[in-house]
């Protein structure tokens, strides 16, 4: 094992991020995702699921549970998991052979972690996704939704690639960038890569015995990325480059992350320890703040919602737009679209995503929420904006 570096030098070196160097161990996670590489979760000879592994993985999500961790699972593994059941096994795939195995593969996995987690009485819970969903806002919208009512009753989240329609992803094995995105989509405070590497080196250790490992990462800086290496050949795929390309995506997020080893039973439990070994990358800012930068710069309104004296009062003081606080809107939008909020006197109060399109939302001006289901046809959202996607200006 090549000697570690360290800590401060490095963190020099990487240059010094606002969210400094971040601790080490999961004692401070609130909003857990992790990532599980196909190489670990599938046996490289068999093809098979290793069972006993995944069970040693939903004891210690269960373990995380009892302290009030929220989990998400971004799992790899479908076309591993799947090829053997259609005779695909030892040869390179095609892309349509691939998307075949992975829709057998999804069941596969379903049903082990369910099964895993069913021996703590967790819910599982399966959602298929590609990074275009990440991407659009209103499938954006309506993904982080979901997240966050299954977490809220309890779920265990898995995520998978939906490799049987995706091609770019197949291709290049970004489930870890995936996993970067659903930390950011749900403001996820920690992401952990379980990966079969026990973190970033300054080179390729498998090639340089020289290589020394990187403990602390507080900036993804042109130096950093240089000491990434191409994906080595088998299941796994992505490498290091796609790792990084998940560390800029977490961190700048608010969302700090992790690259451990994952090969051995209870890999996920060992980082509660805090000098647990694993490369830590510091979080840029809070997971809130990041998401209202982009909501408050990176977004243009589309439309407009007028709203009374009261509403202004409610939205600085922290609450959701509901509402019976809005009297007008103006353009044309749909659920998911940024708006400006207009306050009586004609200036801009704040800006949000509206959880209705413009249509719907002139229906139920003025109302309570509890009047809208009968008006519109359908128990919609209580808030005209959540609070979580309204910033104040």
């Amino acid at each position: 094992m090549p000697p570690d570096t360290d800590p401060t030098a490095l963190s020099a070196a990487a240059g010094s991020g606002s969210g400094g160097v971040p601790p080490g161990g999961l004692g401070t996670a609130k909003r857990l995702v992790v990532k599980i590489g196909s190489a670990l979760l599938v046996d490289d000879a068999a093809h098979r699921i290793r069972q006993s592994w995944l069970d040693a993985l939903a004891d210690d999500i269960a373990a995380l549970r009892r302290r009030d961790v929220e989990v998400v699972v971004v799992s790899s593994g479908a076309i591993a998991a799947g090829r053997e059941h259609l005779g695909l096994t030892g040869r390179t795939l095609k892309l349509e052979e691939k998307q075949a195995a992975a829709a057998t593969g999804q069941l596969r996995l379903a049903h082990a972690y369910q099964e895993a987690l069913a021996r703590h009485g967790i819910t599982v819970a399966q959602i298929l996704l590609t990074l275009d969903d990440t991407e659009d806002r209103r499938r954006h919208l309506n993904a982080r939704s979901t997240l966050d009512t299954l977490l809220g009753l309890g779920a265990v989240p898995v995520i998978n690639e939906n490799d049987t329609v995706a091609t770019a992803e197949i291709r290049f094995g970004d489930n870890d960038r995936l996993a970067a995105r659903v930390a950011a989509m749900i403001s996820a405070d920690t992401l952990v890569l379980l990966s079969d590497i026990d973190g970033l080196y300054t080179a390729d250790p498998k090639r340089d015995p020289s290589a020394r490992f990187v403990a602390e990462v507080a900036a993804i800086t042109p130096e950093i990325l240089e000491m990434a290496g191409a994906a080595l050949p088998g299941y796994a795929s992505g490498g290091m480059v796609t790792k990084l390309a998940a560390a800029g995506i977490a961190t700048a997020a608010g969302c700090r992350m992790a690259i451990a080893r994952g090969e051995t039973e209870g890999a996920l439990g060992r980082l509660l320890a805090p000098d647990a070994r694993a490369t830590w990358f510091a979080a840029q800012t809070e997971p809130l703040t990041a998401r209202k930068r982009w909501i408050a710069g990176a977004l243009k309104p589309i439309g407009r919602m007028t709203i009374d004296a009261g509403a202004v009062r409610a939205l600085r003081s922290g609450k959701s737009l509901l509402p019976a606080g809005v009297h007008g809107i103006t353009g044309t939008f749909e659920r998911g679209d940024p708006v400006a909020v207009i306050g009586p006197d004609g200036t801009a109060i704040a800006r949000g995503l509206s959880a209705y399109n413009s249509e719907d939302a002139a229906k139920i001006l003025g109302l309570r929420s509890g009047d809208v289901a009968a008006v519109l046809g359908y128990a919609g959202r209580t808030a005209m904006i959540h609070r979580d996607d309204l910033v104040v200006l």
